[in-house]
């Protein structure tokens, strides 16, 4: 199962535990072109904290005519049945969304080819895979991996196609998913990676020893 052969579904939330998700974005990654982008603004279900409002942009005020992100169930459960979910540094984003469903419908295992699974995860992380494929100085942020990479004037492209206007910067959803989905193309085009396997990406991603191990045994070519 070559990654090529798989959507990847790279999500990023705006919003916390507190106020719920407040923005949404999906950049589908397939054959390794940007297939397909979703996003949009979500009510809050608690208070938006002020410092929160000055990283994101958004409010409750400002987002109280808009529907509330558990109307999105069937657009979240559908991209889990598709493929694998991706984020950079994807705990949090799993922790935001099991808030507002625990479980997703039972979907393929991409970690095991032929099994199911109940859970959302496990996920493809680029906040994983780069520190240890490419160890360098400096922080894994996004903004700061997607400077070191050059992929800046891709992504503002990018943005200008898939992001409404006003969204176009970090710290919007959208914005972001695109950032990781293109961190994932320019990783796994590098010749030595080339053939990488969805199941291999998923043991990468996950950092814990006992939960890796309980993934299938995989290798990167097959």
């Amino acid at each position: 199962m070559r990654w090529t052969d798989t959507p990847i579904h790279f999500l990023d939330f705006e919003g916390s535990a507190a106020s719920g998700i407040l923005e949404f974005g999906v950049a589908t990654l397939q054959g390794g072109k940007i297939t397909a982008t979703h996003t949009r603004l979500c009510r809050a279900t608690g208070p938006v904290a002020a410092d929160d409002t000055k990283v994101h942009g958004l409010s409750a005020d400002g987002l109280a005519s808009q529907d509330f992100f558990a109307a999105e169930w069937e657009r979240f459960a559908g991209l889990r049945a598709t493929g694998p979910l991706a984020a950079h540094f994807a705990p949090v984003e799993n922790s935001l969304l099991r808030k507002v469903w625990p479980y997703p419908r039972e979907s393929p295992d991409f970690a095991r080819p032929g099994r199911t699974a109940t859970e959302w995860g496990p996920w493809i992380d680029t906040g994983r895979l780069y520190p240890q494929l490419f160890p360098q100085p400096g922080a894994a942020r996004l903004e700061d991996l997607v400077a070191r990479q050059g992929l800046q004037a891709g992504l503002e492209a990018a943005a200008r196609r898939h992001c409404p206007p006003g969204r176009r910067r970090y710290h919007a959803a959208l914005y972001d998913a695109l950032a990781g989905a293109l961190l994932l193309r320019a990783l796994l085009r590098r010749p030595e990676l080339a053939e990488a396997t969805i199941p291999w990406l998923l043991q990468m991603s996950t950092l814990d020893a006992d939960k890796r191990g309980a993934l299938q045994q995989g290798e990167l070519f097959g």
